[in-house]
């Protein structure tokens, strides 16, 4: 009678690092991007049907789902007169035409924000770390901040230009 002899797979060390690399993966991947950034404690909060019935349907896109615009389809883009950006939701001045500039990025971009007018928070809907900007009034998304702008701050606000109202000085 023949033996047959069965092989129980042994776990050595690559394969464990393996194994917890694979794990850890999938685990920050199925949590990129698993829920909208719910926006509380803000001065203006509205309600879901509030913000669709006061914005566009493209605003509301990026303003309340984190959406981004196509590079390049803004206006403001070419926008070089002297005045304020402001929320689109809200009409909070959040930038100065003073800190505006062309970054080549195809989105309205500037080195710093009006004093207390946005807020941070991260996001990982990419799968690594990205500083996410916000109107600090609504809690609109406004787009991202970067560390490869210009002096004197070094930082690029890169902004999703529907979700801007541009008022002339």
């Amino acid at each position: 009678m023949r033996r047959i002899a069965m092989h129980t797979p042994s776990l050595d060390r690559r394969g464990l690092l393996g194994w917890i690399g694979a794990s850890a993966s999938f685990i920050a991947l199925t949590a990129c991007g698993s829920g909208r950034a719910e926006a509380k404690g803000f001065p203006v909060t509205l309600s879901d049907a509030e913000w669709r019935k006061r914005l566009t349907r493209t605003e509301y896109w990026v303003l309340r789902d984190e959406g981004t615009e196509r590079p390049f389809s803004s206006p403001l883009n070419k926008e070089h007169r002297a005045g304020t950006f402001a929320c689109a939701g809200c009409a909070t001045p959040v930038y100065s035409s003073k800190a505006k500039y062309d970054s080549g990025t195809g989105w309205p971009s500037f080195w710093q924000s009006l004093p207390k007018a946005v807020g941070t928070s991260t996001d990982y809907k990419l799968g690594y770390a990205r500083t996410e900007v916000h109107c600090a009034t609504c809690g609109g998304h406004l787009g991202h901040i970067f560390d490869d702008g210009p002096r004197p701050t070094g930082k690029r606000h890169c902004i999703n230009g529907v979700a801007l109202d541009f008022r002339p000085a």
